[in-house]
């Protein structure tokens, strides 16, 4: 029981983030209404996403400096993983965009191929991208060891990567994404203590949920590279 108590954890805050998220109130926005309730999702989705890719990196670190094969068995599976949460918030935050981004002089803005030109959007594909690349790059090396040195090389280039495409260029270019100027989608102020209540619970179960997803996805490497880790 011990050592099942975060996942424990995990499954309380998350049936507390679904049942808080559609039901308790949200403050009445004119611009959002009651898609604010995406918060708890689309934002949760990528701060998982950026803290398995950090863990990946970090093990894809640890593999250079020991050569330990069992840190690159780390590596792959939680930017595996974090690649999923990316897709998730990729996808909830497009169709959040096409309801919240319509310009009411300009219709024609809410299309989806419009929200897709969106700059923070752009960032957040090219970043998956250079993600799947890791994996096609992974796949194309048939030698184990250097596919796993190779690999990490790679993780840690893919990491440094995030920042630019989905933190940094973004904010250079006019966008509608909060955070940018005469946005009018949230701001983190109208963020009052009843949303508080579920999006920071929603953040640590969303957390919860892509680490064991990860581990699981460890144990099952595990045993099908059973002969490599014990060689």
């Amino acid at each position: 029981m011990r050592k099942k108590w975060w996942k424990i954890a995990c499954v309380i805050l998350l049936v507390y983030t679904f049942i808080g998220g559609f039901l308790f109130d949200v403050p009445a926005l004119r611009q959002l209404q009651e898609t604010i309730r995406n918060l708890y999702f689309h934002v949760c989705m990528w701060m998982v996403m950026m803290t398995l890719f950090i863990i990946s990196v970090i093990y894809s670190i640890k593999y250079l400096r020991s050569g330990n094969y069992l840190h690159d068995i780390y590596a792959v599976c939680y930017a595996r993983v974090g690649i999923l949460f990316g897709i998730l918030g990729y996808i909830t935050g497009a169709i959040w965009a096409s309801y919240t981004w319509a310009d009411p002089n300009n219709p024609g803005y809410a299309s989806f191929g419009s929200i897709l030109r969106e700059p923070k959007l752009i960032g957040a594909a090219m970043a998956l991208l250079i993600y799947f690349a890791y994996f096609v790059l992974r796949s194309s090396v048939l030698d184990i060891d250097k596919r796993a040195r190779t690999g990490a090389v790679y993780n840690i280039f893919a990491f440094a990567m995030l920042f630019p495409s989905i933190w940094i260029v973004p904010r250079l270019l006019p966008s509608l994404h909060p955070g940018q100027q005469g946005n009018p989608g949230l701001d983190f102020r109208d963020l009052d203590n009843r949303m508080r209540m579920v999006y920071y619970p929603a953040i640590i179960g969303w957390t919860l949920l892509g680490v064991w997803i990860a581990t699981l996805q460890v144990r099952l490497k595990k045993i099908q590279d059973k002969t490599l880790l014990h060689a």
